[in-house]
């Protein structure tokens, strides 16, 4: 399909199983007056980058992926592609291992200075310098966790760090650990690439939940960690000085009477960019939560949405808001959702196309858009 001129250049994470169909990552576009996609291209071939994330300054995309570790044997790790605006194209830079288990999530600091990345199957938060030019240097921390387990015998058999979110200031780094059920606090260090245990070192969660991904408020005086295993959502309070975080509320994003299963796991968070509406993905439900955000921090539900799919592992929103775009990774396909900005509430454009295991949903940066 063309689309018109102003049209809005996605990339898609996906998981590249043996004998599938997908190869890497995906470039689509969606047209921001109709929500309609062009086809999909490829826009560089490498193995299971199921998440992405930007350089902060330059233009440099980060994908999940594996390298050389220190000990020379590949691991998991983190790829590096140079992004040319004009054209679209990702150029590979380089590519490094953390030397533990597959990475999981991955983000780049604002300074431009570093990477942190984390490894769920191997239960370690690792941390890279970055060149002038974004390509990752030596890994320079590593760190296991390691604490009592989560009552659910199948899912939290061990430590399983899922993500790595950024305090707005850039001081601290919070990994969501789901075979802890801990959300830990490590202060950063970018002029070393270090990463250091905060004090206190994590914040306790609800027992199951399995905390998996997290955002922050737009003010940054809360923080919203989405809870894989249990389909919630906790808030907490944040206090910038001391990187502390408290409960305040936990509360479900399945329907009310809706019983979890073990297929129904809660996937990605998302905070609408006027701060005023929070969204949530259910895999085997097939949902998406939205919740408004109350005065006082706490989510009030609006309603839950049908995904449009099979398994919305992720989904991202326009920068502006009125747009949210979910990968549903088990039906193979992208859908997007006009939002309205006074409810929140999602209306299904009608339009969808398909991507093979679609796991990452990332808009093109207009920073590096000269």
């Amino acid at each position: 399909m063309l689309l018109p001129a102003a049209s809005l250049l996605i990339f898609i994470g996906t998981y590249t199983p043996k004998d599938g169909a997908s190869r890497g990552i995906y470039a689509v576009r969606l047209d921001p007056a109709t929500g309609a996609f062009s086809a999909p291209t490829l826009a560089a071939e490498t193995p299971n980058p199921a998440f992405l994330a930007w350089h902060r300054s330059i233009p440099v995309l980060y994908a999940l992926g594996e390298g050389p570790g220190p000990d020379g044997k590949t691991s998991g790790g983190a790829v590096a592609f140079a992004y040319d605006p004009v054209s679209g194209r990702l150029s590979l830079l380089n590519a490094r291992g953390a030397g533990g288990g597959n990475t999981t999530h991955l983000v780049a600091d604002a300074t431009g200075k570093m990477l942190v990345t984390v490894s769920y199957s191997g239960g370690q938060v690792a941390a890279f310098p970055l060149g002038p030019d974004g390509r990752l240097g030596k890994r320079t921390a590593f760190i296991t966790h390691a604490g009592p387990l989560g009552p659910n015998k199948t899912r939290q058999e061990g430590p399983h760090p899922h993500s790595a979110t950024l305090a707005q200031d850039n001081r601290f780094v919070f990994v969501a650990d789901l075979g802890l059920d801990r959300v830990f606090s490590y202060r950063l260090d970018p002029g070393s690439a270090n990463l250091t245990p905060n004090e206190p070192a994590f914040v306790a969660m609800t027992p199951g939940s399995g905390p998996r991904h997290t955002k922050f408020s737009n003010n940054g005086k809360f923080f919203y960690i989405l809870g894989e295993i249990d389909g919630s959502l906790t808030v907490c309070a944040h206090d910038s000085t001391s990187g502390v975080l408290t409960p305040l509320q936990h509360t479900t994003t399945l329907p009310k009477g809706f019983k979890v299963t073990d297929s129904d796991r809660a996937a990605e968070v998302r905070v609408r960019p006027d701060g005023k509406f929070v969204y949530a993905s259910n895999r085997g439900h097939d949902s998406i939560a939205v919740f408004a955000v109350q005065p006082d921090g706490t989510l009030k539900l609006v309603e839950v949405t049908p995904s449009g799919g099979k398994h919305p592992r992720n989904f991202n929103l326009t920068a502006d808001g009125g747009w949210l775009v979910c990968a549903n990774m088990d039906s193979d396909n992208l859908v997007s959702f006009k939002v309205d900005p006074v409810t929140g509430k999602l209306t299904p454009s009608g339009h969808t196309v398909t991507v093979p295991r679609p796991a990452c949903v990332l808009f093109a940066r207009s920073l590096f858009v000269q």
